[in-house]
């Protein structure tokens, strides 16, 4: 079994998504595995990682709208230190997902036709955020 690791620096826009499915792919394609599993990690708490509808970006923004509602800035939170979207950021990063883990068939991630793996950014100004991704199959 191959296994093959590398980090990229992903930088966000601020609040919102971040299509990073090319990143992904042109990763799973040096790794040369055929079949095998693509692990994506955000290594960061106020960030998020999520599979989602790539065809209408109406989605993400009633995803991020919706988020939003669950965790608002204008909440009292305790935790502030770094501004009234730090809480909030976390509270979101923990209702999603820090990893991915994606099938690769032939060589290419068995992603499904209108899905796309996006950086979902939590916090109000744009930020530099590393991803890990790991290949591993044969």
């Amino acid at each position: 079994m191959a296994s093959y690791q590398r980090t990229h620096t992903v930088s966000s826009r601020g609040k919102g998504f971040t299509n990073i499915t090319e990143a992904l792919r042109e990763v799973v394609s040096s790794s040369g595995v055929q079949t095998g599993l693509c692990t994506v990690f955000v290594q960061h708490t106020s960030a998020s990682l999520v599979i989602q509808e790539n065809a209408d970006p109406a989605v993400l923004r009633d995803l991020e709208r919706w988020l939003s509602d669950l965790a608002p800035e204008s909440r009292r939170w305790e935790h502030d230190d770094e501004g009234p979207d730090d809480m909030p950021a976390h509270a979101r990063s923990a209702l999603t997902k820090t990893s991915e883990v994606i099938p690769i068939t032939d060589g290419r991630l068995a992603l499904g036709t209108w899905q796309g793996v996006y950086l979902w950014e939590h916090r109000a100004r744009p930020h530099q955020r590393r991803i890990v991704v790991h290949v591993s199959g044969d």
